[in-house]
């Protein structure tokens, strides 16, 4: 009897997948790309090559605490074991590179720099002056 039920269980189990299912039509989807109507082989023309403020000169900051702006720019490497941001401002070796040391907010108690400002380009970017907006801002202050 058990054989018999595995046999019909078995013989059903092949006739439901046996017919033909049916095919779903589906529409096309219309992709749109941010960068507009483009083939992928069409070549674009290079982004401006970014400038930086002369020397000395900064952007004013617009609130308090604001993390100023690099008037440099911000490619050098940052690792687990160099920071090349402290090669010209750290404390020690600022005044001898004529470059603005760390803030003291970055610094221990004992004058070694803390380890969770390490990573400098998280707060603070490049001031390059010919940069377009990513995005439009409609934010009047």
């Amino acid at each position: 009897m058990k054989k018999l039920l595995s046999l019909a269980a078995i013989v059903l189990s092949l006739s439901a997948c046996s017919g033909q299912q049916a095919q779903q039509t589906t529409a096309p989807v219309n992709v749109k790309s941010l960068a507009g109507d483009v083939q992928i082989t069409d070549t674009m023309p290079a982004d401006a090559k970014a400038t930086y403020p002369s020397r000395g000169t900064s952007l004013e900051r617009t609130f308090v605490h604001q993390p100023p702006l690099i008037p440099h720019r911000d490619g050098y490497a940052i690792t687990m074991k160099k920071n090349g941001c402290l090669t010209c401002h750290s404390t020690e070796k600022a005044a001898r590179m004529k470059a603005t040391p760390i803030d003291k907010s970055h610094v221990k108690a004992d004058g070694e720099f803390d380890d969770k400002y390490y990573f400098c380009v998280q707060c603070h970017v490049a001031q390059a002056d010919n940069k377009e907006a990513l995005v439009e801002n409609y934010h009047t202050n």
